[in-house]
């Protein structure tokens, strides 16, 4: 099934099976970071910022769960569109389920942190796009 431009059912099999999973989107810099190893705590599902290394990010992966050793690999794709398709997918859905199957405590709230965090990171693209912030041009200045 690749009406989204990806190979859906892999992505499927990665949320379902990862350890460590970074999500990278298309239009948002920032990346979606999924860790369902168990420490007793339970999965971690949060917005990270764009690592400029393979280094860096296990860094962060540290940062975020010191009682744990380094993952073996950490799994990664790219979603090619904006956010509203990602939830159309139901890879979204996906993530929140494996969250609650992993996680301790409130997975919901957990889930719904992230996900307010990346749509405020995508509606502040498109604002910028609007109004020719950095990195964009408008097509009509004012006049």
């Amino acid at each position: 099934m690749e009406e989204f431009g990806i190979d859906l059912d892999e992505v499927f099999r990665v949320i379902d099976n990862a350890e460590v999973l970074v999500v990278r989107f298309a239009l948002v810099d920032d990346r979606l970071l999924l860790d369902a190893r168990e420490d007793g705590t339970g999965a971690v599902l949060k917005v990270v910022p764009k690592a400029g290394s393979v280094e860096e990010r296990f860094r962060t992966i540290k940062e975020l769960r010191p009682g744990l050793p380094l993952p073996e690999r950490i799994m990664s794709f790219q979603w090619p569109r904006g956010l509203q398709s990602f939830r159309a997918a139901g890879i979204w859905g996906r993530l929140e389920r494996r969250c609650a199957a992993v996680a301790s405590g409130d997975p919901g709230l957990m889930c719904d942190a992230a996900w307010k965090r990346l749509e405020g990171a995508e509606r502040e693209l498109v604002r910028g796009a609007i109004r020719g912030g950095e990195g964009f041009q408008t097509l009509w200045p004012r006049g």
